[in-house]
């Protein structure tokens, strides 16, 4: 049986965070951080955010229009979480996401790889996914500069 048509796209999104690692990784993971900046654009929000980080945990961000018009979760489970370093999961539809956050002293450098879903287009999920890192970016670096 071919296994290659099972195989799902995968798109990568990157940014570098002018924070470090202990900062990027602190915003990324706490809940009331990730309220604030878990949004693709200025007309959604995160309304809510719960997280279990660890193997086998469970997190969920519910995302909604700012008009109260549509909202979901987005959650899945843990399949791997190295402190500093790396966080795996798996989404409830069964897709795979890995992020990787690298120590580049004054900043850190975040790779996400997920797996692309078949309703909409793939560059219309990479340009969402990467709109939520690029906001993420602009929350981290602005903590930063309130923090010195």
């Amino acid at each position: 049986m071919d296994m290659e048509t099972d195989k799902k796209t995968k798109i990568t999104i990157e940014a570098t965070v002018k924070a470090p690692l202990e900062t990027v990784w602190k915003l990324w993971t706490t809940p009331e951080d990730i309220t604030k900046w878990n949004s693709a654009s200025d007309d959604w929000h995160t309304t809510r955010a719960e997280n279990d980080l660890r193997k086998g945990g469970k997190f969920v961000s519910r995302m909604e229009a700012k008009d109260g018009s549509v909202g979901f979760d987005f959650s899945g489970i843990y399949d791997e979480v190295i402190p500093n370093k790396r966080i795996a999961y798996t989404l409830e539809d069964s897709r795979k996401a890995d992020i990787i956050f690298e120590d580049k002293g004054e900043k850190t450098h975040i790779t996400q790889t997920f797996e692309a879903e078949s309703e909409n287009p793939v560059d219309m999920q990479r340009d969402g996914w990467q709109a939520i890192m690029n906001n993420f970016k602009k929350y981290a670096e602005e903590h930063q500069r309130i923090k010195k």
